[in-house]
């Protein structure tokens, strides 16, 4: 779905006149498209990855020109619907907000992740502690240090360095895929790219924070460096269509 929501909504823009885009009915179908998938992943439940799903097809709404004041009293809705939202939450799902807020309220159960996490990342300092030379990561101090962890098993190693030039090249691959995008002829292209890039960082983004303690810990994978292999073909799939629109970048899809 991280993928097939915003070629989902990009073909059906693609589709539609410009003066459609605010009407009552484009906003009613597209809206639709984006919902359903979001309530498959919530009742899994995965609450992280459908605000990630979410947060791409938005900006795929955005930029195919509906009205922001959509988003503005969208977001004051969220606003004042979020203290009776919490109570809807499970177990879990509040307890990673509370261990977000208080690491070391819990370090040996719920914190116990993120405060490695920290301590492995800062271990590393400058140039790091080498490969496979990680005391956090190889002594089972950090679990799932091959899946949503792998940036804190990445730091330790590389160090600081390594993790700004780890940086530099998600922004060169998110550069590509909107400059693929702004040389596209074909309006469905446009979209797509966009929204692909966009959802590239918000997964960097999201992952990253994640593991520095900067937000709550959700089932985020970092984009072609955690293991899994569901999330490595989605993303392959992703990169697939932007250099299928690469390719045709002089063609008008009907």
């Amino acid at each position: 779905m991280k993928v097939a929501i915003i070629l989902c909504l990009a073909k059906y823009y693609h589709r539609i006149q410009l003066e459609e885009v605010n009407s009552f009915k484009s906003i009613l179908i597209a809206l639709v498209i984006l919902i359903l998938p979001i309530i498959l992943v919530v009742s899994q439940p995965d609450l992280g990855t459908s605000i990630l799903i979410a947060s791409s097809g938005l900006v795929v709404l955005w930029l195919a020109g509906l009205n922001i004041k959509y988003f503005l009293y969208s977001f004051l809705t969220l606003l004042i619907s979020m203290p009776f939202a919490i109570s809807f939450l499970k177990p879990y799902q509040k307890l990673r907000i509370l261990t977000f807020l208080d690491p070391d309220r819990d370090p040996l159960g719920a914190g116990y992740q993120i405060i490695h996490s920290k301590i492995a990342v800062g271990s590393g300092g400058l140039t790091g502690k080498g490969f496979l030379k990680g005391t956090q990561s190889y002594l089972d101090f950090l679990p799932e240090k091959h899946t949503d962890f792998i940036f804190t098993l990445f730091a330790e190693e590389q160090g600081f360095i390594g993790s700004i030039f780890l940086l530099a090249l998600y922004m060169v691959i998110i550069y590509r895929v909107l400059r693929i995008g702004s040389i596209s002829r074909s309006y469905f292209a446009k979209l797509f790219c966009y929204g692909y890039g966009s959802a590239i960082f918000f997964y960097v983004t999201v992952n990253m924070s994640m593991v520095l303690g900067l937000l709550p810990i959700v089932g985020s994978p970092l984009p072609i460096m955690s293991y899994g292999g569901s999330s490595m073909l989605s993303t392959m799939i992703g990169f697939a269509i932007v250099m299928s629109a690469k390719i045709n970048d002089k063609q008008l899809i009907g």
